[in-house]
């Protein structure tokens, strides 16, 4: 037994013969010189050695085991290395490695070795997201530096990034005012509600992001590679919306915060109302032109400014903290005024300003306001403290409404009924609140939840930080946002709490005055954060709408795909800019926090919807890292988005929706074609097979009966279609509704002409998008296009979905042709068509036919109903009539009456048809009177058998004319060296002879065979020839049929006749062709009809 040794040294792709001209994707294959030793094999063989790469020795005994094998490390092994360095020949690098796979060789390309793909998949490097990629590129002619593989953890990569979206302004100018105006236990609903629906969707997130890489676009590319580009785009753009508004939104923070806690003396306008509204716009818009320079200048400067805002956010929460424990041991010195139960501005607690603004003068004995003279002024503590209970009287709601005075419920007041007038100094509520509104206002405090899944690329492991950061982060906000609400009921009094901008207590933020050591921890400290979250916003909103330009799929977005040399999103900031502009021109930060509300929501709802959708159809590519989810989690967080859209605004949630359907409708009517192997691909894949398995396998009852078409199409040589008119046609009798396939046959061997398919299937879909036909294309590749045609009939369709209706052209020009198999396959698929039951329409003169920009003004739809069909010729007209280009057409049905039928009585019995079937149309009865068969007829008929006698003689196949040629001219050649010196022959037995072949038995054969035209006898026997009696029949109803069609339906837009059957015998097939010429001679167009034997139109509901 030959034992063979398998020695194995791994050497460098550099140090094989040409290993400098290894493309990139060869030198990254690591590989090993194999050699196959064979114990019974000759040593001295040097061929083998250099040809196959194979060294064999002689060994003794051959007992080795066949799968010892020695491994030899590095260059050190002489015997192996002069396999290579001794050979004259080299050894190409695809050769070598590819010894063991000779048997998969042709499909390499297709099908690359498991070690490629695998390098490649190691060196494939994910692109940074967010602004960091654009930081290198932003000095011109900087050398751009190799990148660095990702080393962010989950503290910094996810969790802090997402604390610092999170906490935002509304923390720090409106939750205050929330839980005063909500009470405790309801604005601890609130800020529960919102995080658990935050939460939910970051669990749904968390597996999304999980299930593989997620590239620049964060939430939109999950979104989109989940639910596809239809709802990806729509979703993308209403995240993208949102995020630029909630830069808006932060912008208008900051000016609040400047002008009304930092320079209150900064106004351009001063007073209250329109003019704080006013300055608002002026100083907003500044701000957002700054930050927009600043972002467009260098994004590079906004991600290290971030790690001083997140700083500021931090320092201003523990400060809120540190100031609740103070309160309980020391309580800050800030003094509410009351008058009464109603509380005063501070900034006009001074005693004979105050009797000014009550009295009408400064005198003592003047009239004064009745609840100033009747009540007393006291002082209450605007901080009572952590230990005080002031929690008891703010764990109950106090809705006011716009222009209502905030009272104290426990002070004693005097019963004094008329309202507070808005000119004397008192606090007053400058909106109407609701529990739906303060949710609107709360939830953009709870976004940002994204901000882990953006930045996937510069995470060293994103399979695990992202789900752990991300609800690390949540469970924080959370348990601070809840810890507030309560830390506020109970260490600040209810009418501060309810003061949204702190003018009981001397204009100071609310917040502030819990903080310790000094209010102005948490005013500069919101500040500078509310600055950087909206820097934030306004640097990755544009990054949002640049990858959803560059996917293409909203074609008037592409121009913002576009941008400075080093990929900055310039367009896009522009965009963003001005839209941010319509927020900061809003002016009030109550009123823009509802709108990005909506759209945050639905972004989240999709998210929830993306991952319920992958885990209930078990897609096989749904493997995500992240276990913990379950699609009842994901179906409550949609129920909770929804919710809570509705919740805070139903009018704004109905607006939300209504953007995002026509975003959805516009993709799917004018966006690109996207297959990213989404959800919602799959649902419709799952629903595609539910409902065939439950749709019936036999024909559908004659109430759902529609024609579902299968349309065949010729195509030429160059793979054009010959008569596109005929997919016109057919999309005007769809409208748009049932199947419709279309279909043609390549001729040829399937192996051989695989690619003519794949280019005749794409001209096809050409077709079918250019003519807005809904439906499926299919090409069959066959010797013969009868054969191809017949199989189409046979295996079109899927289960009860299967094509009931044909629709073919007409073979023009069929008498001139040399070939007749263009008319044969035709009458061969008549055949087929009726052995299948199977509805054919065939219209003539296609050519002639309207096309879906030609509407017709007026005219006649008429239907010549001969013979029943099972309804078709009702149906059809109908079905066009629906369509515009046929919509204001009338329509007229014939019938015909032989002598022993009653006209009377048929057009009576045919308008109560009509009627019953609910169409309208003109009726009328054509009476046919028996007449004897005209001379025209006779002639027409046997001219048609002597043409038909004449062809069948005179036709010769292809290889018949191409053999007599060849031998005429061997005949010729033959002659010319015999009739050297010899004149007398006879020319026309020459001519003769020429005509034939040169053997007397071939010349007589050829005589007898073909003599029917050539020779005086010949053709007078063809003039004696007397036509066949059935066929002067048929030929007469075909002459009278034409005649009386021709003379009703002269002017009618198009005639819909009854086709009749082809002959049972083939022999007649050439006269069947001729009978449906004169049928429909004279005539501009005609659709010929033919039922499948089923009834398809009904009288009954």
């Amino acid at each position: 037994m030959a034992s063979v040794r398998f020695t194995v040294t791994p050497t460098k792709a550099e140090d094989l013969p040409g290993g400098s001209d290894l493309s990139p994707d060869i030198s990254l294959r690591s590989g090993s010189r194999v050699r196959f030793e064979s114990d019974s094999a000759n040593r001295s063989d040097p061929l083998s050695e250099v040809s196959g790469g194979v060294t064999t020795t002689s060994a003794g005994g051959g007992a080795d085991s066949p799968d010892h094998s020695s491994i030899d490390q590095g260059e050190g092994n002489s015997k192996t290395s002069s396999v290579y360095i001794n050979s004259n020949h080299q050894v190409d690098d695809d050769d070598f490695y590819d010894k063991n796979l000779a048997l998969f060789e042709e499909e390499m390309d297709t099908r690359p070795k498991v070690s490629s793909l695998l390098s490649r998949l190691v060196n494939y490097t994910n692109l940074t997201q967010g602004a960091k990629e654009h930081e290198e590129a932003e000095s011109i002619g900087e050398k751009k530096k190799p990148s660095k593989s990702p080393q962010m953890g989950t503290l910094m990569g996810v969790y802090l990034p997402c604390l610092q979206n999170i906490f935002g302004v509304i923390l720090f100018l409106r939750l205050t005012w929330v839980v005063g105006t909500a009470g405790v236990l309801q604005a601890f609903c609130i800020v529960l509600m919102c995080c658990c629906c935050t939460m939910l969707t970051a669990i749904s997130m968390s597996a999304i992001a999980t299930n593989g890489v997620v590239p620049a676009g964060g939430s939109y590319f999950m979104i989109s590679r989940s639910l596809g580009p239809e709802f990806g785009g729509a979703v993308g753009l209403c995240f993208y919306l949102g995020t630029t508004f909630a830069g808006a939104m932060y912008i208008l923070g900051a000016v609040e915060i400047l002008l009304m806690y930092i320079a209150p003396r900064a106004a351009i306008f001063e007073g209250e109302g329109a003019a704080m509204l006013n300055n608002m716009r002026i100083y907003g818009s500044i701000f957002l032109l700054f930050m927009a320079l600043l972002v467009f200048v260098g994004v590079k400067y906004v991600n290290k400014l971030a790690s001083v805002f997140l700083a500021c956010v931090i320092i201003s929460i523990l400060s809120i903290y540190v100031g609740a424990l103070v309160s309980a041991f020391s309580v800050p010195d800030f003094p509410v005024c009351m008058l009464g139960n109603r509380t005063i501005n501070a900034h006009d607690v001074k005693t004979t300003h105050l009797w000014k603004l009550f009295c009408h003068n400064a005198q003592l004995n003047t009239t004064c306001d009745e609840y100033f003279t009747s009540n007393n002024f006291s002082e209450i503590k605007g901080i009572p403290g952590l230990t005080s209970g002031a929690i008891s009287e703010n764990l109950w709601s106090t809705y006011l409404h716009k222009g209502d005075v905030l009272e104290k419920r426990s002070l004693h007041t005097s019963q004094v009924a008329h309202p507070a007038s808005d000119r004397y100094p008192y606090v007053f509520a400058d909106i109407t609140t609701s529990f739906t509104v303060l949710v609107g206002i709360f939830f953009p405090s709870v976004t940002g939840i994204m901000a882990g899944s953006n930045r996937s690329g510069d995470l060293k492991d994103a399979q695990r930080s992202i789900p752990i950061g991300t609800i690390l982060a949540i469970l924080t906000t959370s348990l601070v946002y809840l810890s507030n609400v309560v830390l506020f009921g109970a260490c600040i009094e209810g009418v501060v709490l309810r003061d949204k901008f702190g003018d009981s207590v001397k204009g100071n933020l609310v917040v502030g005055t819990l903080a310790w050591p000094s209010p102005w921890v948490i005013v500069i400290g919101s500040f500078f954060s509310t600055c950087g979250a909206g820097l934030q916003s306004l640097t990755g909103a544009p990054r949002l709408l640049q990858a959803i330009a560059k996917d293409n799929i909203i074609p008037f977005l592409r121009v913002f795909g576009h941008g400075k040399a080093n990929g900055e999103p310039t367009w896009a900031l522009l965009l963003t800019a001005l839209i941010a502009e319509l927020g900061v021109l809003i002016a009030s930060l109550d009123m823009v926090a509802p709108i990005l509300t909506m759209f945050f929501l639905m972004c989240y709802l999709f998210v929830n919807l993306a991952c319920a959708l992958q885990t209930l159809l078990r897609t096989p590519n749904w493997r995500p890292r992240f276990s913990y989810y379950h699609w009842s989690l994901s179906f409550l967080g949609m129920t909770f988005c929804l919710a809570l859209m509705f919740i805070s605004s139903w009018y704004y949630a109905i607006v939300a929706m209504v953007i995002a359907g026509m975003i959805y409708k516009y993709i799917e009517y004018q966006g690109a074609e996207k297959e990213w192997g989404d959800g919602i691909r799959g649902l419709s894949l799952s629903a595609a097979r539910y409902a065939l398995l439950r749709l019936e396998e036999g024909p559908p009852h004659t109430k759902n009966w529609r024609p579902q078409l299968l349309v065949l199409l010729k195509l030429d040589e160059d793979a054009h279609v010959k008569s596109p008119r005929l997919l016109t046609f057919a999309s005007q009798l769809k409208a748009g509704k049932g199947l419709t396939i279309v279909g043609t046959v390549v001729p040829g061997n399937y192996l051989q002409s695989y690619g003519e398919a794949l280019a005749a299937e794409q001209t096809l879909k050409h077709l079918m998008d250019k003519e807005r036909v809904k439906g499926f294309c299919q090409c069959i590749v066959a010797q013969k296009p009868r054969d191809g045609i017949s199989h189409m009939i046979q295996s079109s369709g899927l289960g009860g979905m299967k094509p009931n209706t044909v629709v073919m052209g007409w073979p023009h020009a069929w008498r001139q042709s040399e070939d007749p198999q263009s008319w044969k396959t035709f009458i061969n698929t008549v055949r087929v068509t009726t052995a299948a039951h199977l509805a054919l329409l065939v219209p003539k003169n296609i050519s002639l036919f309207p096309s879906n920009s030609e509407p017709c003004t007026e005219g006649y739809i008429d239907v010549w109903w001969i013979v029943h069909d099972g309804g078709m010729l009702m149906l059809l007209p109908f079905l066009l009539r629906q369509h515009k280009v046929w919509r204001k057409c009338s329509m007229r049905i014939f019938t015909v009456a032989q002598m022993e039928d009653n006209s009377i009585q048929m057009k009576k019995d045919l308008l109560t048809f009509t009627y019953q079937l609910r169409i309208d149309a003109e009726v009328e009865v054509v009476e046919m009177h028996d007449s004897d068969i005209s001379a025209y007829t006779y002639e027409r008929t046997l001219m048609m058998e002597q043409r038909c006698q004449m062809l069948r003689q005179m036709r010769l196949s292809k290889s018949d004319r191409d053999r007599e040629a060849q031998l005429v001219k061997d005949r010729n050649s033959m002659l010319r060296l015999t009739s050297i010196g010899s004149d007398d022959e006879d020319d026309t037995d020459g001519g003769e002879r020429d005509r034939m072949t040169w053997t007397k038995e071939k010349t007589t054969q050829y005589r007898a065979t073909h003599s029917g035209c050539s020779t005086p006898e010949g053709f007078r026997d063809m003039l004696s020839i007397r036509p066949d009696h059935s066929n002067v029949r048929r030929m007469h109803t075909a002459v009278k049929l034409n005649e009386v069609i021709v003379n009703r339906s002269h002017d009618a837009r198009i005639v819909l006749l009854n086709m009749p059957g082809p002959p049972r015998n083939t022999e007649g097939d050439e006269n069947y062709m001729e009978f449906l010429e004169v049928l429909t001679e004279g005539l501009e167009r005609v659709l010929l009809v033919r039922g499948g034997g089923s009834e398809v139109i009904t009288i009954y509901s």
